[in-house]
């Protein structure tokens, strides 16, 4: 055999971050070997811990050395929509859920010191947290809400929406 033959796959072109199971792992607060797993239920890695052919020629993974699969690297860009359909979430992304969801419990709660209600602090959340921090405001118990109003001359900006008839009782509710 030549030394040419045997080189290693060339590395696919796709810019990004290449990571191992354990790195793309911690982006979601996971090990290695439940990332892996989830790979494998998304068609992305074999049982035996290879990247599948599909990952290959996606571009979503790369081995230097096929047959070594704790040397294959994952794009994390490409990972991510996969990972993410399965119900995971990005570390920091839920610990900004968390935060925004204490501080609209805290407002909703009241207190003489705070000069700004919920709905008005709810009318900054970036909108790709509204429905993330409802998620969250409801597994809390929190019959919070926020939700997208148009205002006139202006963005749309969330505001909170009053509690289900069912809270109707609840003297926490915004509104």
């Amino acid at each position: 055999m030549t030394p040419t033959s045997r080189k290693a796959p060339p590395r696919p072109r796709r810019e990004g971050d290449w990571l191992t199971l354990t790195d793309l792992g911690r982006i979601y607060g996971i090990s290695a070997v439940h990332t892996g797993k989830l790979l494998v239920a998304a068609g992305l890695r074999e049982a035996n811990g290879e990247p599948s052919r599909r990952a290959i020629s996606a571009g979503l993974a790369w081995q230097q050395h096929p047959g070594h699969h704790h040397q294959a690297l994952w794009h994390r860009e490409g990972c991510a929509p996969e990972l993410e359909r399965q119900g995971l979430e990005p570390q920091q992304q839920r610990t900004i859920v968390g935060l925004w969801a204490d501080l609209l419990t805290a407002l909703q709660q009241g207190s003489p010191s705070i000069a700004t209600s919920a709905e008005e602090m709810a009318s900054d959340l970036p909108s790709e947290l509204v429905a993330p921090v409802n998620r969250e405001l409801r597994k809390r118990g929190s019959s919070l809400q926020v939700h997208r109003s148009i205002r006139r001359a202006a963005a749309p900006r969330p505001a909170c929406s009053p509690a289900p008839a069912s809270d109707a009782a609840d003297p926490h509710r915004c509104g």
